[in-house]
């Protein structure tokens, strides 16, 4: 067994975290976030380069219509996800991977067109796989804990991000979701929820491939805010469990993703210093 770093705390208010069995989670933790896109996002990856480029051959309609159907999706889809989870419940991950999968493919065989209708699908079956999560952790799917939580995972960056920095989006966005109502964070989240989706629209445009694109995004897409929502509210649990404030829990994490991830070193020291 390797030995474990300890978990350097930078300069701050917050308390250190001395307990062994926190730090052996956040390591865990912190590995499942970076592993969260696996070795089918590398290819998902290079659908997004693409995506990006065919971003503005999108119809002029649908580009200026993203962030509104974004939002409409999203105020629909707690109720259509929630309905979805009552009739059918405790399918696991492979079974929500499975209807986004075909609602993607569906949506890429028809063209420009079924891949913009099958848009709110898709938003209400990635809220379905969330709130498993949610409940998974012993959280109610149906409170505004729960949404407000999924809501900030869909705040994330997205699978097809090329930013080095995407996969901190969670911990870095720096959204504060207490006492805001859900609507409210709606309304925030939708334009970050927007710009992932046309990415995936874009690659499900491409002659031919539509409907695998569709289907291999859409895949993706659920394994990554599965594996996210874990993180989410794997935190926020740990943080009831040990009463330690969940700023420090992220702090902690987000050093042990920069000692854990390759040729993070530099990056670590600069963060360190400023």
């Amino acid at each position: 067994m390797t030995k474990q770093n300890p978990i350097p705390m930078r300069q701050s208010v917050l308390p250190p975290i001395t307990d062994p069995t926190v730090h052996t989670e956040i390591d865990r933790l912190a590995r499942r976030y970076l592993n969260a896109g696996g070795v089918a996002m590398e290819l998902m990856n290079a659908v997004g380069g693409k995506a990006e480029g065919l971003l503005d051959r999108l119809p002029k309609p649908v580009r200026t219509r993203m962030d509104r159907i974004t939002l409409s999706a999203l105020g629909r889809a707690f109720d259509a996800a929630s309905r979805s989870r009552g009739l059918l419940t405790d399918r696991g991950d492979w079974f929500n991977r499975m209807l986004s999968t075909t609602s993607g493919a569906v949506g890429g065989f028809a063209g420009i067109a079924g891949a913009t209708l099958e848009l709110p699908v898709t938003v209400t079956l990635l809220l379905r796989a969330i709130m498993d999560i949610a409940a998974e952790h012993g959280f109610d799917p149906d409170s505004d804990q729960a949404r407000r939580e999924a809501l900030q995972i869909f705040a994330v960056a997205g699978p097809l991000a090329d930013d080095e920095g995407a996969d901190l989006g969670l911990l870095t966005a720096r959204m504060s979701i207490t006492g805001q109502t859900v609507q409210t964070l709606i309304a925030r989240v939708a334009p970050r929820l927007s710009a992932s989706l046309a990415q995936k629209l874009a690659a499900q445009t491409v002659p031919l491939l539509g409907a695998f694109a569709g289907a291999a995004i859409n895949y993706n897409f659920t394994r990554y805010y599965q594996e996210v929502a874990r993180v989410q509210f794997g935190l926020l649990r740990l943080s009831q469990e040990t009463g330690l404030p969940r700023e420090a829990l992220i702090e902690a994490l987000t050093l042990r993703m920069e000692q854990i991830r390759p040729g993070s070193t530099g990056r670590a020291a600069r963060r360190a210093k400023s």
